[in-house]
This record gives C-alpha cells, structure tokens and sequence, in this order.
C-alpha cells in the first residue's frame, strides 16, 4: 500500500527498528523479575510471578484480559489464514468447480484440525522450550527462515535463479529443519543412541540456521545453474538488475533512508556485541 518505491523503502526500515523492540519487552522482564526474586524465579514464570506479585487486584484482571484478547487475537488470525491458504490454495485447486458453501464446510473444518492439532502439540512446547518460551519461538523460526531467505535475497539480486532452484531450496530446507526438529525432540526424551545426532541436535539453533543457510544457498544456485535461465521478459520489475524504471524514481537513494538503514546495522551490531 506504499504510495512509491521510496516510501515502501522507508517503512521496511522502520519496521526494522521495530523488530528491536521485542527483545527488550521480552527479555527485561525477565531479567526484572530474577533481581526482585533473589534468582528464585526464571524463565516464563517471571511474568505470571511479577503480575500476581507486584499489582493490585484490579490492575491484574486487566492484565490478564489484555493478554487473552491479544492471545485470541493472533490465533484467530493464523486459523483464518491457514484456513484459507488450504481451502483457495489447495482444495479449490484440486475442486475448481467447488461452490461457496462447499468452500466454506471445508474451510471450517481444515479451521478445526488445526486446532486440534495445536492442542496435541502443547506437550511438545513444554519439551522443547526449557520453561523459555521466546528461545523456542525463534528456534523453530531458524529451522524454517533460512531456506526462504535465500530464495528471497538471490532472487532479488542474481536474475538467473529459477523456480525449478527455489523449489529445490525450500524442499530441501524442509527436510534438514525437521530432521533437525525431530532429533531434537528425541535428544530431549533420551532415546537417542547416535554420538553423531546428539550433537546435531545440541548445537546451537542459530549456528544450525546459519547451515542452512548455506546448505540451501547452494542448492538453489547449483540446480539453477543446472536449469533453464528465466525469461527477461519475467524478470522485470522483480530483481534489482531488472527494474528497469522502478531505479529512475525520484528519491531512489534518499539521504534519510541510507542514514535509517546504516543507523539500524549500527544498532544491531552493538546490540549483537553487548548480549553476545
């Protein structure tokens, strides 16, 4: 919805500077809560421990319904996408001669499967987060982000990527994120015999997605080597050294975005040298 090039430029930058803010919301609490309690309480109970702890009765039940509404709002929202992702995406395509109520009984009910598995995955939540429910989220964000970054970023920059490498890429980011998933999952329940999987599975999430990374980078660039080049005529508009007049905008560098943009690597790379 940017009103030009320039101005959607700008707003991915500030929602950079945003994606900062929640590890300062997520982890100070936490660091709050163990100098208040004396070390005695850690990880996702010092929330629950500083509300009941530090507020009044009031104060407590709007906390509480501040935080059910905002949970209810982004399950409503993921059951809403999923729900139509599977049933335009997938089932219209398999019945394209599906009407509006049949698209709609399918919609609620791929709605409540998801729900019901969301409910059987909660035992392996407790598992895998070590009472740290933000080191699992983004755990599970590295095992699924790096094949996608790497379409993404050659895709913007090398036009002679192809979608027979990007497929290649993503499928083969699938299968090495739930290899890690599943060997981590048995490494935490014992019944791994392997010398080989138990240090795949214990080393650090965010050195696995940099092997990814890699993994996936090469793959798509050896199995688009491998292929067909795309069509020019495709690329335009979608790669930097197609946009043919997308560069000729007015404001194409403007001053205040490159200094937003060299202020947010400076910001991430102190921040990075602070908590490293």
């Amino acid at each position: 919805s940017a009103k030009n090039i320039d101005n959607a430029r700008g707003g991915a930058i500030f929602a950079g500077f945003l994606k900062i803010l929640p590890v300062f919301i997520l982890i100070l609490p936490g660091i709050i809560a163990l100098k208040l309690s004396g070390g005695n309480v850690t990880g996702d109970k010092a929330y629950a421990w500083l509300v009941t702890s530090y507020l009044p009765s009031g104060w407590r039940g709007l906390v509480i319904a501040g935080l059910l509404a905002a949970l209810m709002s982004s399950l409503s929202g993921m059951f809403n996408s999923t729900s139509t992702l599977l049933t335009i995406d997938i089932f219209k395509r398999l019945r394209p001669k599906a009407d509006d109520k049949t698209l709609v009984r399918f919609g609620r009910i791929a709605t409540a499967a998801m729900v019901a598995l969301g409910l059987l995955w909660i035992p392996f939540i407790g598992l895998l987060s070590d009472e740290r429910m933000y080191v699992y989220l983004q755990s599970v964000q590295a095992y699924v982000a790096p094949p996608i970054a790497a379409c993404f970023l050659f895709g913007i920059f090398w036009n002679r990527v192809n979608g027979k490498g990007a497929i290649a890429s993503l499928l083969t980011g699938l299968v090495l994120g739930a290899f890690r998933f599943i060997i981590e999952i048995q490494a935490k329940t014992g019944s791994l015999q392997s010398e080989f999987l138990n240090y795949a599975a214990s080393v650090n999430f965010l050195h696995y997605a940099i092997f990814l990374f890699v993994v996936c980078s090469a793959v798509l660039v050896g199995v688009s080597l491998m292929t067909d080049a795309p069509d020019k005529r495709q690329l335009r508009h979608l790669t930097f050294s197609e946009s043919g007049d997308i560069h000729s905008e007015k404001g194409k560098y403007h001053s205040l975005n490159v200094f937003a943009s060299v202020a947010l690597v400076v910001i991430l790379l102190v921040l990075w040298w602070i908590f490293r």
